[in-house]
């Protein structure tokens, strides 16, 4: 069974932690790992629902944070193990999941075994299924279950920032846009209606498309309306009598789930349009005092989040929250995935020193 040194560097933990797969569905080594040197640490009481392991210490504080973090990935592809390299004398630590999130894992579980007094209650969530469909989520799935866990002032969530403050999030919706047709011989084009050809002003629609910038609370988001697939055909010899273009909208946290669904049949008006997956935004949160004050304590100036993360579970449940952790976005999902070691540094710096000012 795998071992967690937690008194290890959180360097150390992102190199251990990285090295053991945990793609989507495949995350129970990694969370009994956790789980095991969690529940060793007589200041937290742990709780396990599935892949997810919560981990909470009880000192009567007046406020209680929830720090989280998902211990799944996207797929491997040639990136693990993790490997030291150096890039205009920057040191890093390569390999899947260092950014996306596992580095900002280690350092949450390196601060959970530390912190047995720390200046605010903490509740630590490691959570599965994050990189996959909304209705697999760990956090979604645990918030059904035990809602009393989500109870909190303020949450923190260790997604890649390049260890700047991240407000909110981006909503993320996905539809199915279908276009329909005939079958026939394709000697014999004229005899029947290809489905393929009819989906051509839909992606036309998708490349006039020219997404918002809309202010919200003090931030900038920047929405996005793009094809991400399609499919169609039977075979080489045949007019298609069915194409699907599958479409991801990207939308600000001021429009609702609602809105969002309208916005998006409204530009593509005429066609079948079929929403399979869509989730909320959240707005900043920067307003709460908590907030206030983390992001004095940690330095620099707030931005947006562009990407959709489960800061929008807290916030939907009335908990203000925001993006803090390691590594840069760009490089999430990316085969040269990357985190610089002085940022897994920095970000443990500043929770630390947050969590343990009086």
């Amino acid at each position: 069974m795998l071992e967690l040194d937690l008194s290890a560097t959180s360097i150390d933990l992102t190199r251990t932690i990285c090295d053991v797969p945990s793609v989507s569905d495949d995350e129970t080594v990694l969370a009994d790992a956790i789980d095991v040197a969690v529940r060793a640490l007589p200041h937290l009481d742990v709780h396990r629902d599935g892949d997810t392991i919560v981990a909470r210490t009880d000192r009567g504080r007046a406020q209680r944070v929830v720090i989280a973090g998902h211990i799944d990935t996207v797929p491997i592809n040639g990136n693990v193990p993790t490997r030291d390299i150096e890039i205009d004398g920057e040191a890093y630590v390569w390999g899947r999941g260092t950014v996306d999130m596992k580095a900002g894992v280690a350092v949450q579980l390196k601060l959970a075994a530390e912190l047995s007094d720390p200046r605010v209650d903490i509740t630590w969530m490691w959570y599965d299924h994050e990189e996959v469909d909304a209705d697999l989520d760990g956090l979604a799935r645990l918030a059904a279950r035990r809602p009393d866990l989500f109870a909190a002032d303020f949450a923190i969530l260790g997604e890649p920032s390049n260890g700047q403050v991240e407000g909110g999030c981006n909503g993320n919706l996905r539809a199915i846009v279908r276009t329909h047709g005939v079958r026939a011989h394709s000697a014999r084009a004229w005899i029947g209606e290809n489905a393929i050809h009819k989906a051509a002003p839909v992606l036309a629609r998708l490349a006039e498309y020219r997404p918002r910038e809309v202010p919200v609370e003090g931030l900038v988001y920047r929405e996005g309306l793009s094809a991400v697939r399609i499919g169609g055909g039977i075979a080489g010899n045949v007019i298609p009598d069915l194409c699907e273009v599958e479409v991801n909208y990207r939308f600000a946290p001021s429009r609702s789930i609602a809105e969002a669904e309208e916005h998006v049949r409204n530009v593509l008006e005429g066609f079948e349009v079929e929403v399979v997956d869509v989730a909320a935004g959240a707005r900043p949160g920067l307003d709460a005092p908590l907030a206030q004050e983390f992001l004095a304590a940690v330095g620099g100036e707030a931005r947006p989040k562009y990407g959709w993360t489960d800061v929008a579970r807290f916030s939907a449940l009335g908990v203000p929250a925001v993006n803090y952790g390691p590594g840069d976005p760009h490089l999430a999902h990316h085969d040269e995935e990357r985190v610089p070691i002085a940022q897994i540094e920095a970000v443990e710096h500043g929770l630390r020193a947050w969590l343990t000012a009086r």
